[in-house]
């Protein structure tokens, strides 16, 4: 046990610690400034610490206030030595943070028998901060493990919604991957981008009611089978909600609402502009790059220059600008070399000058139903 000694005294010092030593398993050490006393425990715990009162560079008290404003002597034993008797000086440690008082001029038996005292419940308060460490790091290690457990859980769901759809299973996570680049692009706090990453593998999971027929029809879709596709979201939101879990919660805001466009035109429920829930902004922007630039059975795959350019010329339509912004400051993280040069966003056709490909290829994928 380690047991700090602060007295301008440096005879009274050599006899506490002579006492303290005396009782065993004890290591004093002395400080005869209360500044360096400070100094060495903001680098070094101790476990019980023993001021006196009258000192000339800093008294007491405020040295006992000073100590416990450091977060790791919050409940360690602080005693205060002093030879006063006063009630107001008792009263000034002890808002100041004191545990005890020690007489200063007690006989030597009373006042081993005190620091015995004081030592037992130095080594109490040790073994429960210990413990409580200790089940500190166990509960850590516990939501650790169930966070890790909702992830897998998470990324298997998507996949095999995903594998009805492609056989690769990989647009979910690369959806993940676009969500999380547009979050921290947006300066969103770390943990609402870890959130929107985990939860955007499922926004398409209420494709799990949609016909085969319908899903994987190599053709164009009527009109009916359009409005097959599209009751998905409802059926996401659906299965996700109501969910004790946040991350389910999130999942189920994004299933419901990444196919709501920014100008009211969208579905389920037509929302327009912030009244859609960013994540499900955030969300739409990835998905449809990914479902423009990804091969289907029923389509090819659009160039990424074009895909992007797509984006830009939707920006204030179809989607939050904001996202569309910040999904292009970050595209050298989806493709190699330098960003892209594009003419005017607001060009009539602005793929025109990037791309081969012919107008009437640069839509929106079909089983998006966009």
């Amino acid at each position: 046990m380690l047991v700090m000694l602060v007295d301008d005294s440096r005879s009274s010092l050599l006899h506490l610690k002579n006492l303290l030593e005396g009782c065993g398993g004890v290591e004093g050490s002395l400080y005869e400034d209360p500044h360096l006393a400070l100094d060495a425990a903001d680098r070094q715990h101790f476990d019980l610490v023993i001021v006196d009162h009258v000192m000339p560079k800093m008294d007491g008290i405020e040295f006992t206030r000073r100590l416990r404003a450091m977060p790791s002597y919050a409940q360690a034993p602080i005693v205060m030595l002093t030879a006063s008797s006063s009630q107001a000086v008792r009263l000034a440690a002890l808002e100041a943070g004191a545990t005890d008082f020690l007489p200063k001029m007690s006989n030597w038996i009373e006042l081993s028998v005190k620091l015995r005292n004081l030592i037992t419940l130095s080594s109490a308060v040790r073994a429960r901060d210990d413990q409580a460490a200790r089940l500190a790091r166990e509960v850590e290690v516990a939501t650790r493990k169930l966070h890790d457990r909702e992830e897998e859980m998470i990324f298997r769901l998507s996949l095999a919604v995903e594998y009805r759809d492609s056989d690769t299973g990989e647009h979910t996570l690369r959806v993940a991957r676009y969500s999380r680049m547009i979050a921290e692009e947006l300066g969103l706090p770390p943990e609402d981008c870890r959130g929107i990453y985990l939860a955007a593998p499922l926004h398409d999971v209420g494709k799990v009611a949609v016909p085969d027929s319908v899903l994987l029809k190599p053709g164009r879709l009527t009109a009916d089978e359009t409005e097959v596709v599209r009751t998905h979201a409802a059926v996401g939101e659906r299965i996700l909600g109501d969910s004790g879990s946040d991350l389910m919660r999130l999942a189920a805001e994004i299933a419901g609402n990444h196919h709501e466009r920014w100008d009211g035109t969208g579905y389920p429920r037509r929302l327009a502009g912030e009244a859609i829930p960013l994540s499900a902004r955030i969300v739409a922007v990835a998905d449809v790059f990914d479902a423009m630039t990804t091969e289907r059975p029923y389509k090819a795959a659009m160039p990424a220059a074009t895909a992007l350019d797509t984006l830009a010329a939707e920006r204030g339509r179809h989607f939050d600008p904001r996202c569309v912004d910040a999904f292009l400051a970050a595209q050298k993280r989806v493709l190699p070399g330098p960003p892209l040069t594009r003419r005017d966003r607001d060009a009539p056709n602005p793929t025109a000058a990037l791309s081969p490909t012919p107008s009437s290829v640069v839509a929106f994928p079909r089983r998006c139903a966009c």
